[in-house]
């Protein structure tokens, strides 16, 4: 096994590895190692980036992926059909009891939520945070609304009706984002509530971020809630939202990091920012999580997962930001290596938590 301490990242087509892991797995040639993960959208762009990275350089291990929502990676951790889960909703204590094996939840990265638009003539837009409330909720239905008017002096709205843009999936992009409006809005938490997939009272549905880019790219006079990384990579209009502190905050890396700053990281790596403060946070930031088993039937996997998720904490922190994700701060991926080494082999009890 390469190991990334050591090492120069050689990116490269995968064909020739694919062909080797075909019906392969833990075991196959001896030393063949294939380790399958599911879950999250959110972070997909930069998990699959890390795992070819990781399957590139190390002949002898396999990474798969598969974007398919948080709340299908999180049953597919308690199904037992993957070696990792993804989800930007982190496990609830109830979920992770029915985990014979024990469950690590790792934050690998972090994230912004934006809210993108198409909207011809408008490539500035200012939403306060009653506007983007009243817009999810169905309340307001027009681009020229005068509670977004108001905050957008100067600009000409449309007489539109807007297209609201929401997840079909159990998504944890949805349950982040629905975490925010429930915590700067006490009807919303009442009436919908934080969830994975809300009964959205308004909205055209598409499944995960993927979805959600596309039917906006296409679709005039519509709005919906993506990972900062897939607006900016399709080159769609994202809003200014009003935070805590009352001012309008454009989604970038340093806003997302200014709202990162306020939090501290607990003992069980479970950090929830639904309203970060200070001036300049953007209002919608949050960690995504890969879910581990704490012990693994196949010593081999065990070895190979640690070693790819230890090169993902260190260099693969470094291209973090091309793809419009939050480089984690030093601190907490020192806390995520020391919850890395609790990772064990059936046979072998797990080290104590440092």
């Amino acid at each position: 096994m390469i190991r990334w301490s050591s090492c120069v990242v050689v990116v490269g087509a995968l064909s020739l590895l694919l062909t080797a892991g075909c019906g392969g797995g833990s075991g196959a040639g001896g030393d063949f190692v294939k380790l399958q993960g599911a879950g999250a959208s959110f972070p997909a762009p930069l998990y699959n980036k890390w795992f070819k990275e990781y399957s590139s350089a190390n002949q002898d291990a396999q990474i798969d992926y598969q974007s398919v929502g948080s709340g299908q990676g999180v049953k597919s951790v308690i199904d037992g059909t993957v070696d990792f889960g993804a989800s930007d909703a982190a496990m609830k204590q109830e979920e992770m009891d029915q985990v014979a094996q024990g469950v690590q939840l790792l934050p690998m990265t972090a994230g912004s939520i934006v809210l993108a638009y198409n909207l011809e003539g408008v490539s500035e837009l200012k939403l306060s945070r009653d506007a983007y409330v009243d817009i999810f909720t169905g309340k307001i239905t027009k681009w020229n609304d005068s509670a977004i008017a108001e905050t957008n002096e100067g600009v000409d709205l449309p007489d539109q009706n807007i297209n609201v843009v929401v997840r079909s999936d159990s998504s944890g992009t949805t349950f982040v984002f629905t975490k925010h409006l429930a915590e700067i809005n006490s009807d919303f938490a009442s009436e919908i509530g934080v969830e994975k997939a809300p009964n959205w009272p308004v909205g055209t549905k598409a499944k995960g971020n993927e979805g959600v880019t596309a039917s906006l790219s296409t679709t005039p006079g519509s709005i919906g809630y993506i990972e900062y990384g897939y607006a900016e990579k399709q080159g769609l209009s994202m809003a200014s939202l009003e935070n805590a502190s009352g001012n309008f905050v454009k989604p970038s890396i340093e806003s997302a990091q200014a709202a990162l700053a306020a939090v501290e990281m607990p003992s069980d790596l479970i950090a929830w920012m639904p309203d970060p403060q200070g001036d300049d946070s953007y209002p919608i930031v949050t960690y995504t999580w890969i879910i581990c088993y704490k012990t693994y039937d196949d010593p081999k996997k065990v070895e190979v997962l640690k070693d790819v998720l230890t090169y993902c904490l260190t260099e693969g922190q470094k291209s973090s930001e091309q793809l419009g994700y939050i480089p984690l701060p030093e601190s907490v991926v020192e806390k995520v290596k020391a919850a890395l080494e609790t990772l064990g082999a059936s046979s072998v009890a797990p080290a104590e938590a440092a």
